[in-house]
């Protein structure tokens, strides 16, 4: 029996991720234009601002960005003044990372810009989309993690 033919441009896993990189360079566009941020910089300052103290680890658990890409963004947030390191009381071998008082002023003058970009991408959904939209998403993202756990298993 032959199989069945794929339709790249009807496969949802590809229609997901073309159009989430399509989102993704329009923001980063915005954020480098603007403050000098990439993505996994923009990434870690909205962890940061949303969980005070935390490891690079908890970042890359949260964002689902790998330990290296992580690992860059804070360095180069630190090397900035946006972020700061302390030692992890728990566990010497890492450090706590905290946005510094620039980094919230940073944080507090991006927000409105990240609104309005999620604004103009969205804004012509109606409410009652948007809400399903996101309930899907939360379908998907659970999906897709129990296939990970079970692959890494």
């Amino acid at each position: 029996m032959p199989a069945k033919s794929l339709q790249l441009d009807r496969f949802l896993p590809y229609r997901l991720s073309v159009a989430s990189l399509l989102v993704s360079d329009v923001i980063a566009g915005a954020y480098f234009k603007l403050f000098g941020l990439t993505v996994p910089e923009w990434r870690v300052v909205a962890v940061l601002a949303e969980n005070k103290g935390i490891t690079q680890q908890q970042i890359g658990l949260r964002t689902r960005m790998d330990k290296v890409t992580v690992s860059r963004a804070a360095l180069a947030l630190t090397n900035r003044g946006l972020v700061t390191r302390s030692p992890n009381p728990e566990d010497g071998r890492s450090h706590l990372l905290t946005l510094s008082k620039e980094g919230q002023e940073l944080y507090q003058l991006v927000v409105p810009q990240a609104l309005d970009l999620e604004k103009s991408i969205f804004g012509k959904i109606s409410s009652d989309d948007l809400e399903r939209f996101s309930a899907i998403l939360n379908q998907i993202v659970e999906a897709a993690a129990k296939i990970a756990a079970i692959n890494t298993d």
